[in-house]
């Protein structure tokens, strides 16, 4: 369905369109923060101390300690060395792909990588299965020429709700110097009870591991992260495309600090919504859905008017570009209510049988 729904509010468990409510299935608001009262409140009291925005450059004469106290306590977090924040995950993963370009590397990437981590506005991506690219990357390596070289690739295939394996990183050839890049836009905060895919790959000394993401999703925080080693991400700092960066806004920053309790709380919340969501969608038969994870794919593009009809409105446009497939998938977040999705469970057994 081509024409979109304008509404002038935050999309919650509900939103209201020409004068009738639609439960909300859709959005990448995995956690539901942008909507909870608790975290806007600490969200208008860290505005008081810092602002709608700290317009300067990280790397500028005059730095705020919020920036480095917030990327200690992810890394620390994640499992990982250092963390660097911007504006965007977008901005996150062009950042690294700069520093991939000027040191003149040669490009791999896995299927339905992330636009972010793209070289260029338009990028050819392997048509194989995930799992067929795997198992073939440790010979293609090895054709590779000599220099510089990197594999680019998502955590997880997000759309159509199907994890990855990373077992094959440890087939890679053991003799050459490997960047692996990982965009988990959708995995952090929502894989490994938050800690997105960093700890799940496996660590080889000749690879060098870095993730990039959006936070703006199940974090609930308009920016973007670097995950890697210190060395990596000092010398991505060092680069004019970070200094020109404008940097998230440090209010957020300072939320997140004091959010540990609202975060557990809306996983705790998100995995009781995704097991009963399990139990009543799964045995309909048309859902691809990886067990855990807060999104129901289904090729039944026509689900998407049939349930808009017995208002429930699910995530089904074109991406990421206007020429793609229309993909129709049903997106579970915290701010559900368990009556939500037995209205959504009941509406697609009416459309099953």
């Amino acid at each position: 369905m081509s024409d979109a729904f304008v509404v002038n509010n935050l999309p919650d468990r509900t939103i209201t369109y020409q004068e009738r409510e639609y439960l909300f299935f859709s959005g990448t608001a995995y956690l539901g923060l942008p909507q909870h009262p608790a975290f806007q409140q600490l969200f208008v009291e860290s505005v008081g101390r810092y602002g709608t925005v700290f317009g300067s450059s990280r790397n500028g004469n005059l730095q705020l300690g919020i920036y480095e106290e917030a990327e200690a306590k992810l890394a620390q977090f994640v499992g990982a060395e250092k963390v660097l924040t911007l504006s965007s995950g977008m901005m996150a993963g062009q950042a690294v792909v700069n520093v991939l370009r000027l040191q003149k590397t040669e490009l791999i990437y896995g299927p339905c990588a992330h636009p972010a981590i793209w070289d260029g506005p338009a990028t050819a991506l392997p048509s194989m299965s995930f799992a067929d690219w795997a198992a073939q990357l440790p010979a293609q390596v090895q054709t590779m020429p000599a220099g510089p070289l990197a594999i680019l690739l998502n955590s997880i295939e997000a759309v159509r709700s199907e994890y990855y394996t990373f077992e094959w990183v440890n087939a890679l050839p053991d003799d050459r110097a490997i960047t692996l890049v990982i965009d988990d836009s959708h995995g952090l905060g929502v894989l490994n009870n938050g800690r997105g895919i960093w700890p799940q790959v496996p660590k080889k000394p000749n690879v060098n591991l870095i993730v990039t993401a959006s936070t703006a999703k199940a974090m609930g925080l308009p920016g973007g992260a670097i995950i890697g080693r210190t060395e990596t991400l000092a010398a991505i700092r060092k680069t004019a495309f970070f200094g020109a960066c404008s940097p998230i806004p440090p209010a957020y920053l300072d939320a997140y600090l004091r959010a540990d309790a609202l975060y557990a709380d809306r996983r705790d919340k998100l995995q009781q919504n995704l097991l009963l969501a399990e139990k009543l969608l799964i045995p309909t038969g048309l859902f691809t859905h990886a067990k855990g994870y807060p999104v129901f794919f289904t090729e039944q593009d026509d689900l998407y008017p049939f349930l808009l009809e017995r208002g429930i409105f699910i995530y089904s446009f074109a991406y990421p570009t206007a020429t793609d497939r229309a993909n129709s998938r049903i997106v579970i977040s915290a701010f559900h209510e368990f009556a939500d999705i037995q209205k959504l469970a009941e509406a697609i057994y009416a459309y099953s049988f």
